[in-house]
C-alpha cells in the first residue's frame, strides 16, 4: 500500500481561458455530491498560487506570465520532491497544465540520477516554445521545457531578449537539463497538434497511441505497450489532461477536442497503468467548471480519481 498525498495547485496563469483555478474545488464538490469522504482520508497540501498575476499585464507576449509560472513551478517542484523523498505517492490536482513542468522538475530533483518516463494523456503535445507558440499561453509548453526543446528552426515568432533569457532560465529549473528525453515520453490520445509540433514528433519518432488505437486494441493492450516502451526508465509519471476525453464529455475544459477517448476508457487505462511498480506520481489537469453545466466534467474526473485511488490503496 502506498502512502498517498494530494498536492493541490489552484493555478490558471498558464491558460488562455479563465476558470481552471476552480478545478480542485469543483472536484471536491463532486466528491460531496457522491457522499465520498475521499478528501478526509488522504492528507493534502495546497501550493500558494500566483493568480494575482492575471490582473497585471501578461508581460512577454510569447511566454505569457513566465515569471509567475516559474515561481509557481518552483513551489510545485519542491512540494513534489519532498513528497517523493518521503516515500509518498503524490497525486497532483492541477488547474492549467503548465504547472506539470514543476511536477516533472520535482521528481527529477528527488532522483537526479534516475531515468524518468512520462505518460502524457492529452489531446495536445504541449511541445511549443516561445519561438513557435501561436498563443503565448504556457500550458502549451511544459513538455518542450522538460525536453529542453526550442524548435527554433521552425520559429514562427521572434521573442525578445528578455523572453529568451527567461525561457532559458525556465528550462534549467532545478539545475537539471534536460529533464526527460523524447525516447522516454509516451503520448496517448494526441490529436490536436500544430505543424511545428508535428515536425518534432516525426523527427524524434515519438511514441504516440492514437484514440483509434485505444479503441481498436483496448486499454489493456495500450497500457501494456506503453509500459513496455518505457521499460528502461526507473520511474514513470502519468499526467492526465481531461481534454484527452472526447469533447462530448469534456465540455468543462479550456480546449476540448473531438475524437477523444471516453470517460470509461480513460478510467480503465489509468487504473491499469497505475498498478505498475514504477509509477511514482499521478496528475490531473485542466478541469474548468466555468465552461460546464452541472459540474459534469468535475464529476467525471472525480469518478476517475476515485478509481485510481482505489487501485493505489
Amino acid at each position: 500500500m502506498k502512502k498517498l498525498k494530494f498536492i493541490e495547485v489552484k493555478s490558471e496563469i498558464g491558460a488562455g481561458t479563465r476558470g481552471a483555478s476552480m478545478a480542485v474545488d469543483a472536484i471536491k464538490i463532486a466528491a460531496l455530491d457522491y457522499g465520498s469522504s475521499l478528501f478526509n482520508q488522504i492528507p493534502s497540501i495546497e501550493i500558494a498560487n500566483e493568480n494575482k498575476a492575471l490582473f497585471d499585464s501578461a508581460g512577454t507576449m510569447h511566454a505569457k506570465r513566465i515569471k509567475s509560472i516559474q515561481v509557481l513551478c518552483e513551489r510545485v517542484a519542491n512540494a513534489v520532491k519532498t513528497s517523493v523523498k518521503s516515500n509518498e505517492f503524490p497525486i497532483i490536482l492541477s488547474g492549467d497544465h503548465s504547472s506539470s513542468y514543476g511536477t516533472i522538475t520535482g521528481i527529477r530533483m528527488a532522483y537526479p540520477r534516475q531515468r524518468l518516463g512520462v505518460i502524457w494523456i492529452d489531446a495536445h503535445a504541449d511541445l511549443h516554445s516561445p519561438y513557435t507558440t501561436p498563443s503565448g499561453n504556457m500550458h502549451g509548453m511544459p513538455i518542450a521545457a522538460a525536453l529542453g526543446e526550442d524548435n527554433a528552426s521552425n520559429r514562427m515568432n521572434r521573442p525578445d531578449k528578455e523572453t529568451i533569457e527567461l525561457w532559458n532560465k525556465f528550462k534549467h529549473m532545478g539545475g537539471i537539463y534536460p529533464k526527460v528525453e523524447y525516447s522516454d515520453v509516451v503520448f496517448i490520445s494526441l490529436r490536436d497538434v500544430e505543424p511545428e509540433e508535428t515536425y518534432l514528433l516525426k523527427k524524434h519518432k515519438a511514441k504516440i497511441f492514437s484514440t483509434a488505437e485505444v479503441k481498436r486494441n483496448g486499454v489493456e493492450r495500450i497500457a501494456r505497450d506503453a509500459l513496455s516502451y518505457l521499460n528502461k526508465c526507473s520511474l514513470i509519471y502519468i499526467s492526465f489532461d481531461v481534454d484527452s476525453m472526447d469533447s462530448s464529455i469534456s465540455k468543462g475544459t479550456g480546449t476540448p477536442v473531438r475524437s477523444g477517448i471516453t470517460e470509461k476508457e480513460a478510467g480503465s487505462l489509468l487504473v491499469r497503468l497505475i498498478q505498475h511498480e514504477k509509477i511514482c506520481c499521478f496528475e490531473i489537469a485542466e478541469v474548468n467548471p466555468t465552461l460546464d453545466k452541472e459540474n459534469l466534467m468535475a464529476e467525471n474526473t472525480f469518478e476517475i480519481l476515485q478509481r485510481v485511488v482505489g487501485q493505489l490503496n
